[in-house]
């Protein structure tokens, strides 16, 4: 009995382990497209234009910035550190895969683009995307 217990715990441990790393990266693109719709609500809200730049596994938000996003005040509130940083779920990775979304104050992405989502363990990754009407969708 104790040996028929232990041959499905090892052969399930591997299907586990994949749907673990695989809701990981799931929670990280959600908590990206949740920051990056708080970046857009941002810019409405100050009437200002707003940006999100990747670092990493952290991600900031510039607001009152140029297009393209390069300069401009670092945004820090109660999700942030001192330093302006929204830290994503443990192990995930960020990266822009074209040029940093930037939005109007009408909520609009003058600069339109993606970002992706990678989980080094498991070598998957999930896509971001902002379109130029300011929708942000999960790919």
């Amino acid at each position: 009995m104790v040996g028929l217990l232990a041959l499905l715990t090892a052969s399930a441990a591997p299907y586990f382990l994949g749907a673990w790393q695989s809701l990981r990266l799931r929670a990280g693109a959600q908590q990206l497209a949740t920051i990056v719709s708080h970046a857009r609500q941002i810019a409405i809200n100050q009437n200002r234009q707003a940006c999100v730049r990747p670092a990493g596994q952290t991600v900031q938000v510039l607001v009152g910035t140029a297009t393209p996003c390069s300069t401009g005040a670092v945004w820090k509130g109660v999700a942030t550190d001192a330093a302006g940083h929204f830290r994503l779920t443990e192990g995930v990775r960020v990266s822009a895969a074209t040029a940093s979304v930037v939005f109007n104050y009408l909520g609009a992405a003058v600069t339109p683009g993606a970002y992706t989502v990678s989980n080094p363990d498991s070598n998957r990754t999930r896509r971001v995307v902002v379109a130029t009407s300011g929708r942000i969708s999960i790919r």
